[in-house]
């Protein structure tokens, strides 16, 4: 069966990009200077699809299958880079995040976030 988010847990990503790093002899390069590096560049590419590209063309966007299979990847490459990233640091994901929203949530409360950019 295929990996999708709604039966898929973080153990599970994990465990294949550590299957594919170890399999490459990837884990000297994979320390968290060039992780963090990788992810960085990664998040940039990613970007990019995104620049001059008005918002009210982001729907157009949307809709190009070649566009979205290009985002899906760098977006894909991001993931992996943080759950390695993650694994060499001996940090769990999902606690990290749930810690940060909470901190996320003193620092931007409903009543004077709620519908604001700013």
């Amino acid at each position: 069966m295929a990996m999708n988010d709604a039966t898929t847990v973080v153990s599970d990503l994990k465990t294949l990009v550590a299957a594919f790093v170890t399999e490459r002899d990837w884990q000297p390069f994979h320390d968290p200077k060039n992780l963090s590096a990788s992810i960085a560049i990664e998040a940039a590419e990613l970007m990019e699809h995104f620049q001059w590209v008005r918002s009210d063309e982001l729907s157009q966007l949307k809709n190009d299958p070649q566009k979205m299979q290009e985002i899906e990847e760098e977006l894909a490459d991001i993931t992996a880079y943080v759950v390695s990233f993650a694994s060499t640091m001996g940090i769990d994901l999902s606690s990290a995040l749930e810690k940060k929203m909470v901190k996320n949530a003193v620092k931007y409360p409903i009543e004077q976030c709620k519908g604001r950019a700013s």
